[in-house]
């Protein structure tokens, strides 16, 4: 990828940070009345340093970057995949299980042994999930592992 190449990567980008961005500040407020933080702070969060580091990139390409062929270029889209799969499972599976398997995925292609990329998935997905939901008081989704 040339210079041109990360300025066009760039604009692409801004334009998903603008669009992520403009898309958090539609969600209802929630039940209670308007709070400091709420369901639109991490997303906003999120589109602000896209948003940043995508114009960094327009206005600083790497003139001579080289697109990863070969086995690094088939990792990098196995670890697409997996994040995709891991943002439509989200919802039916619940947060717990499918960060766990992404974490532990990713943790395992990174080089892992599968017992520590497990453990890693599962130690880091319930400790989000216990800061997201008691202590910021933002629910993520239990699917499976909903009780009624």
């Amino acid at each position: 990828m040339t210079a041109r190449g990360d300025r066009i990567l760039g604009i692409g980008l801004l334009v998903l940070a603008v669009a992520y961005g403009w898309v958090a500040q539609g969600w209802p407020e929630p039940f209670g009345g308007a709070e400091t933080v709420g369901p639109e702070t991490f997303p906003t969060l999120l589109a602000v340093v896209l948003g940043l580091s995508s114009v960094y990139l327009i206005l600083k390409p790497d003139p001579d970057t080289k697109w990863p062929m070969g086995r690094t270029g088939a990792e990098i889209l196995l670890s697409i995949v997996i994040l995709a799969l891991y943002a439509f499972l989200l919802e039916p599976l619940g947060f717990v299980i499918s960060t766990t398997l992404a974490v532990s995925a990713l943790c395992w292609r990174m080089g892992a042994r599968p017992v520590s990329a497990f453990l890693t998935g599962l130690i880091s997905a319930v400790v989000v999930f216990v800061l997201f939901n008691y202590a910021l008081e933002l629910s993520l989704p239990a699917g499976l592992l909903e009780f009624e």
